[in-house]
């Protein structure tokens, strides 16, 4: 899965571990219409989890990355010592 063309970041979570990851993240949950999210793992691994049905995990590791798209839920799962942070990218709203 790619990002579609004309996306920019406009923000980013601060960096988990396993220690430090909200609940929030490790139940369902998505993003907004039109905002999608890049999952980094900067160290370890963990599971990236589409809630289905039916439900499909992809191990996402150290240098890897999954692509959030909008408004699909999913939740993160721990596979031991992590740490990692979701960028958001959206199409800029047109000035004028």
């Amino acid at each position: 899965m790619t990002f579609p063309a004309g996306l920019k970041k406009h923000g980013e979570t601060k960096v988990f571990t396993a220690e430090t990851v909200p609940a929030a993240l490790l139940s369902q949950h998505d993003t907004k219409p039109g905002v999608w999210g890049k999952l980094m793992v900067l160290d370890g691994a963990l599971d990236y989890v589409l809630t289905g049905p039916p439900e499909v995990a992809q191990r996402v590791e150290a240098g890897g990355f999954a692509v959030i798209e909008p408004t699909v839920l999913h939740r993160v799962g721990l596979v031991g010592p992590v740490s990692f942070k979701v960028e958001f990218h959206s199409v800029p709203k047109a000035e004028g």
